[in-house]
């Protein structure tokens, strides 16, 4: 999380206490979109992952291979407009599949794409809305993924996960109730309700992002990402 003292990437208009209720402290990037415009427009945001995953999953993608130089343009600074709250797992690379430049995407990635209860995720978040003006968030899930299907499997079969899995799993538990009886994929109900679940609870949790998402300065939605289509579906959150 790189921090600048340069003005040309941000400007400082109220601290961190107030920020919830004020404009962002950075400008949304000037990277944004084709015709390079910045937006604070969280739909107008949306718009652009969705054709940016439009592009990946036809085989259309604008970004040529990374170098040097497409890290070194940002060095100075930061102003993501998105979020992606997505899976650890290695199938799913947010800035291929929403074909995104370097600076883009404030991403973070933890298997079964879940805030879970503790401040490290909540406060990454935080971060990036309240101090680099990210005014989108996406809680991505995906198909077969195995966070969730250990948490089906193990509902099923009364049993323990190892280690610290157990507590992991725990946090996609509730869901797995939630969807009981639906009909479909099982495992393709909880992943979306999971991360429809994640992004609900982003937008009550803590002190700050409620407040952004009361004012209509930031959206949160949930998604799923199609390993096999490549096709990212937003969910109504």
């Amino acid at each position: 999380m790189g921090n600048s003292d340069s003005t040309s990437r941000r400007s400082f208009v109220q601290s961190l206490a107030l920020a919830a209720g004020a404009v962002s402290l950075y400008p949304t990037s000037s990277l944004w979109a084709a015709n390079e415009t910045a937006s604070d427009d969280p739909d107008a945001i949306l718009a652009e992952l969705v054709a940016g995953n439009r592009r990946f999953s036809s085989g259309k993608t604008r970004i040529s291979p990374r170098t040097p130089e497409d890290f070194a343009r940002d060095a100075k600074g930061q102003a993501p407009p998105a979020v992606i709250l997505g899976c650890a797992d290695s199938r799913v690379p947010p800035e291929m599949v929403f074909d995104q430049p370097i600076g883009n995407l404030f991403v973070l990635r933890v298997a079964g794409n879940m805030i879970g209860s503790g401040p490290i995720l909540l406060g990454s978040v935080e971060f990036a809305v309240a101090e680099l003006g990210a005014r989108l968030v996406v809680v991505m899930g995906h198909s077969s993924c195995g966070a969730c299907r250990a948490a089906i499997d193990h509902i099923d079969n009364n049993d323990t996960l190892p280690g610290a899995i157990e507590g992991m799993v725990d946090k996609i538990r509730p869901v797995v109730r939630q969807v009981q009886g639906e009909p479909g994929n099982k495992l393709v109900n909880v992943t979306k309700a999971n991360a429809v679940y994640n992004a609900q609870k982003l937008s009550k949790t803590g002190s700050i992002l409620p407040k952004f998402v009361q004012n209509g300065k930031v959206k949160m939605v949930g998604a799923y990402y199609n390993l096999s289509t490549g096709v990212v579906d937003f969910l109504d959150s």
